[in-house]
């Protein structure tokens, strides 16, 4: 399967790279920089340019199969404007114009998916040092997140709380909050790895489920 992917230089998304290599997958990554490759170059196509430009990001998605999106937001308090968020837009519209269906990405809890519990808890923790130190971040979540769902693609968001560098654990919960036993912390190994197994398997199909270790 030929797959794009955005954020192919960042800390899950060079774990996804790596991880579809492995299961013989053809990569086309979508960078900046290509010099920030390191051992990967050379294993895969790489496409240089801006979330910003079109014409690029239609170039890196063209004749793929599927997306896979590691971008995130920047975690800075002192971050402005929604780059990620119109960069996901772009995307967006780039697989709608050049007909490839399959996205899969990231997310966070605080967006609610309509399976989660009316009753969901957020740990008040949680909560506040998104209300008072990553706002903008927050805002780039939720409009990435609604980009990608009031689309017509066949998506899935994988909301995640805290990855953490560790060695893979071959554990997983994944599911709906409030609804199902899902923990907050993740190895990046193992966001990497539901990421890719998202290619074949349909259950979260239009969903977001929360995954943990």
């Amino acid at each position: 399967m030929r797959v794009t992917v955005f954020g192919a230089t960042g800390k899950i998304g060079s774990r996804v790279v790596a991880r579809l290599l492995a299961d013989g997958h053809e990569a086309v990554v979508f960078v900046r920089n290509p010099a920030k490759l390191g051992d990967l170059a050379g294993r895969v196509t790489a496409i240089e340019g801006q979330l910003s430009d079109p014409d690029a990001v239609g170039r890196a998605v063209a004749g793929s199969d599927a997306v896979i999106s590691a971008l995130g937001p920047d975690l800075s308090l002192f971050a402005k404007g929604t780059p990620v968020a119109d960069g996901t837009r772009t995307i967006v519209a780039a697989m709608q114009r050049h007909g490839v269906r399959r996205y899969i990405g990231l997310g966070t809890p605080s967006a609610a998916d309509p399976r989660d519990s009316p009753r969901r808890r957020i740990p008040r923790l949680t909560a506040w040092v998104a209300r008072h130190h990553i706002w903008n971040a927050m805002t780039e979540l939720y409009a990435m997140t609604d980009a990608v769902a009031s689309s017509s693609l066949e998506w899935t968001v994988a909301r995640i709380t805290n990855p953490v560098d560790a060695p893979s654990r071959g554990t997983l919960r994944a599911g709906f909050v409030g609804r199902d036993d899902v923990g907050w912390r993740m190895s990046r190994e193992d966001i990497a790895a539901f990421l890719v197994g998202q290619l074949t398997d349909a259950t979260y199909l239009r969903a977001m489920p929360a995954i943990s270790n």
